[in-house]
């Protein structure tokens, strides 16, 4: 295995270099529920090329970016924030992030330009596993499990670096694989 490293709420999967499964390619996603039945969590790093107000027809004016959380029930809208002051309800997933709230104070806080982008990230669906499945993916190396971030790297808006500062967070261990080709047949 990659590593030793288990998964847990408020940790990251990231890909490995070579997964061609484009859903997932160099994603960084973070574990928000881990349990028995299963897995859900968020790709950090897929921007779907839609902003909030193109989701939701009442949400204030703004140009905060919508995610594509993964590929289950890709109709829902979910949010992380790092601001429980301003957004309650959210469920505490840890280091400071929370997954969801009253979604009505948010569209307050937006109105009333009171929060910002690098304090909520919204994402359309989310990625799921299955009990078991995660494990056995990850006896696959098919994934790094890593608790080695600031939570600004969760809200960062640099998703096309956001892959290589979460795997050179890892350590002199990985680093060398943040220069990998995405398709090595390329090389």
């Amino acid at each position: 295995m990659l590593n030793t490293l288990k998964p847990a709420a408020g940790r990251l999967l990231i890909a490995e270099p070579f997964m061609l499964d484009p859903e997932f390619k160099r994603s960084v996603i973070l574990i928000t529920e881990y349990a028995e039945q299963g897995v859900v969590g968020f790709v950090l790093n897929h921007p779907s090329g839609l902003y909030i107000n193109d989701a939701i027809i009442d949400f204030p004016e703004t140009d905060t970016k919508l995610f594509t959380g993964g590929p289950c029930n890709n109709e829902r809208l979910h949010f992380l924030h790092r601001c429980p002051e301003k957004v309650s309800g959210g469920i505490d997933i840890g280091n400071g992030i929370f997954w969801g709230g009253d979604f009505e104070e948010v569209k307050t806080m937006f109105k009333l330009n009171l929060i910002t982008a690098d304090e909520i990230k919204f994402f359309l669906g989310y990625s799921g596993w299955g009990a078991e499945q995660l494990d056995k993916e990850l006896s696959l190396n098919s994934w790094i499990v890593s608790d080695q971030f600031d939570k600004g790297l969760i809200f960062s808006d640099e998703e096309e670096d956001l892959w290589k500062e979460a795997v050179t967070n890892l350590g002199d261990r990985y680093a060398h694989i943040v220069n990998f080709p995405s398709n090595p047949q390329l090389n």
